[in-house]
């Protein structure tokens, strides 16, 4: 990861504008992540999402849940979430981003993928999402991990995504963990808008 050099002490007025600018773009891009006040972990819901048996950290106290009706076919869907370098095309990052796979190949378990994140702060700050792909069943779930980082900013994520046919499209649900000293309970970690783009680029998009 590259961080921007500077001698001058962080001041909790530039922390604040880092962690503010993090709250906007989408950790997945593993998580660092929208500002949209979520409901509080404590309030009862559905059961966490899995992927073949592993879900979300359950202990982690920043923790949202979300999901969508899509209508289009799952390989499309299937298709736009797995294709990691291209997600700048139809994302909607609140930061400048870049997205490579570490790895050649289609999308499977142990895939690394890296996200890059410019932060227009004052001043301007790098985080790096380092993400690896824990289990993987296709067409059906997807399960991530790994830290976002920068100077004096570390979360630790985990992200599954769940896809179910349904009558007139997919219900595509997604659940995201964020542990570390900058996990934001509040948070929606920007899976609102992930999924919200997600939608758009699928139900745009030509059939095959």
């Amino acid at each position: 990861m590259h961080a921007t050099p500077s001698k001058t002490e962080r001041t909790p007025s530039h922390r604040t504008g880092l962690r503010a600018a993090l709250l906007a773009v989408p950790l997945a891009v593993a998580g660092a992540l929208g500002a949209t006040p979520a409901q509080a972990a404590a309030h009862p819901g559905p059961a966490s999402l899995t992927c073949q048996g592993k879900g979300v950290d359950q202990t982690a106290k920043a923790r949202h849940r979300a999901e969508i009706l899509i209508h289009a076919p799952l390989r499309t869907i299937w298709g736009l979430q797995t294709d990691v370098e291209a997600w700048t095309s139809w994302q909607k990052p609140a930061a400048p981003m870049t997205v490579r796979r570490l790895d050649p190949g289609p999308l499977r378990k142990h895939s690394r993928f890296q996200a890059t994140v410019h932060v227009p702060s004052a001043p301007p700050s790098t985080v790096v999402i380092s993400s690896t792909v824990q289990q993987i069943h296709r067409g059906t779930c997807l399960r991530w991990t790994g830290p976002a980082d920068s100077a004096g900013y570390h979360i630790d994520g985990v992200h599954v995504w769940t896809f179910s046919p349904v009558r007139g499209g997919v219900l595509v649900r997604t659940e995201e963990s964020h542990r570390g000293p900058q996990a934001d309970p509040t948070s929606d970690m920007g899976l609102e808008t992930w999924l919200t783009d997600l939608k758009t680029a699928a139900e745009t998009r030509p059939c095959d």
